[in-house]
């Protein structure tokens, strides 16, 4: 049976056809749609959202030290915030095995940067497949779970917003029936105390030989010869541009991009008499073959900024002249910036702030959209949690007159998310500053998925209710105040004298997201 799917229903369905056991996440375009697949249509894979990626890491890494075939699935600057056990379980290897789906984000079409995740696979020394289609989305998240056992090494399986967005028709399989393996304790292997972790390093050094032989033997990075005048090396959806613009080329399709087949490379690059690189963001690939001592023509022409299209391709590649829609009419058409939701509960927040003239730390949500008008009313944001830790930064710098004008805001997912460690941060080292817990009930700029403040699962069962107040409290804050931010003259009220207050305090603005009430 064949079916049209989306890059990340597609990497669901391999899983569940892979047969894992336990799946992982936190909500994060371009990625989020896998868990929520999973969740929804393949429910004998435990799934969960954890409170933060670098959890999802450990409990899917725990799974699968335990036996079980694990996938944690996450956007790239999540894996920014796995990074700590993603290096340290690169030295553990797998019992079952173990996937780490990361989709990168050219362009930052819903992100704060544009970084190459292929450069933490070479450092973490993880292998990394990369697939251009739907199907090879399916195709590849079942051979990541086969890679990961035979080699003993975790594999990161990298798409991009594209693929993760785009469909495509895919063959659909069966599940395989792949039994959870037994735990044998081996404090050797899994017990990363320094006298452990130097032998696990010669053991990756090993495998990373002959993970080079298999990318080189496996036909996963395959030539297909064309017209030998000009050869063009690519991965990811520039492949689908290549191929689409340049139809007569020779191609060599790299879908292991880490470790690099430098046989497949010196073949094809030899046979040639051009050799191009067609890839996003960074040269990463175009700086390995050029290592090799391979001459290659890539970012010369190739934009380092923003998502490659087939236009773009066609022009760097054939001189051909890139056509816009905007250009087929007399007036172009007006931008659209996005915008809070009408009645939105954030939007009587940031106008309350913007009367008041505050500083405002601002972080990863829904409420990050108050920068821009009407409200222009957030002047710093940084990554998830940050927001209160600047504001301790800034009192930090101009000491405690500069708290009594600046305000942290920070939403309900985002502050179990890596907003409780800064807060802590706050109390502990003495700051006074004042933080506002927008809490709208959901992680709502993914699409209204749950937290553990939200009391529901992934699959939608009760479970426990995080108290943020008791929380906060426990972090000891002493001032504690909910309010509904719709009451304006309260809310004016509560931030006028929480921000005169010279101690930490905490304001928690209540009210459900416009679009669950």
């Amino acid at each position: 049976m064949k079916k049209v799917l989306l890059g990340n229903e597609a990497i669901a369905r391999g899983a569940w056809e892979a047969g894992c056991h336990v799946a992982t996440s936190y909500p994060g375009t371009p990625s989020t749609e896998i868990l929520e697949t999973i969740a929804r249509e393949y429910t004998d894979i435990r799934s969960q959202w954890s409170p933060n990626e670098k959890v999802a890491l450990e409990v899917a890494a725990g799974a699968s030290i335990a036996g079980a075939r694990a996938l944690a699935s996450m956007k790239h600057v999540g894996l920014n915030v796995a990074a700590d056990p993603l290096f340290t379980f690169s030295y553990t290897g797998v019992n079952g095995g173990l996937v780490i789906l990361n989709a990168d984000d050219p362009g930052a079409w819903s992100s704060q940067n544009e970084q190459d995740n292929r450069h933490l696979a070479r450092a973490s020394k993880i292998p990394m497949i990369e697939p251009s289609s739907p199907q090879e989305a399916k195709d590849f998240t079942m051979l990541a779970f086969e890679l990961s056992e035979q080699f003993d090494r975790p594999v990161i399986v990298r798409i991009t917003t594209r693929i993760a967005h785009s469909q495509g028709i895919v063959e659909m399989g069966e599940r395989k029936n792949v039994p959870v393996r037994e735990f044998v304790r081996n404090p050797q292997k899994y017990v990363m105390i320094p006298a452990h972790a130097r032998p696990r390093h010669k053991f990756i050094e090993e495998q990373f030989i002959k993970l080079k032989e298999y990318s080189n033997k496996s036909g996963i990075n395959r030539i297909e010869w064309g017209n030998k005048k000009r050869g063009i090396i690519t991965d990811s959806v520039a492949y689908q541009y290549v191929k689409e613009t340049c139809p007569e080329d020779s191609v060599l399709k790299i879908g292991m991009v880490w470790p690099m087949p430098d046989d497949v490379i010196r073949e094809f690059a030899a046979a040639v008499g051009e050799l191009y690189v067609v890839e996003e963001l960074d040269p990463f690939i175009e700086d390995y073959v050029k290592a090799l001592g391979i001459k290659a023509v890539g970012k010369e022409i190739i934009p380092l900024l923003n998502e490659l299209t087939p236009e773009i391709v066609d022009q760097a590649l054939n001189g051909k002249k890139i056509t816009s829609l905007v250009s087929d009419y007399k007036t172009p058409i007006p931008p659209r910036p996005p915008a809070l939701c009408q009645g939105c509960p954030h939007g009587f927040v940031f106008n309350v702030l913007k009367k008041l003239d505050l500083n405002v730390n601002g972080d990863i949500g829904c409420y990050t959209l108050a920068v821009l008008p009407p409200y222009s009313a957030m002047h710093t944001q940084g990554c998830m949690g940050a927001s209160i830790g600047m504001t301790l930064g800034f009192e930090k710098a101009h000491g405690e007159e500069m708290a009594r004008k600046t305000v942290a805001v920070i939403g309900d997912s985002t502050f179990v998310h890596s907003g409780i460690t800064p807060l802590i941060d706050l109390v502990y080292n003495r700051g006074t500053g004042t933080v506002i817990i927008l809490d709208n009930r959901s992680t709502a700029m993914t699409g209204h998925q749950d937290h553990p403040a939200t009391g529901k699962t992934a699959n939608g069962e009760e479970t426990h209710e995080l108290d943020l107040e008791l929380l906060a409290r426990a972090c000891g804050v002493k001032r504690v105040v909910k309010v509904d931010p719709k009451n304006t003259e309260e809310f004016e009220r509560v931030v006028r004298e929480e921000t005169a207050a010279r101690e930490p305090s905490v304001i928690i603005s209540l009210r459900k997201c416009i679009l669950k009430k």
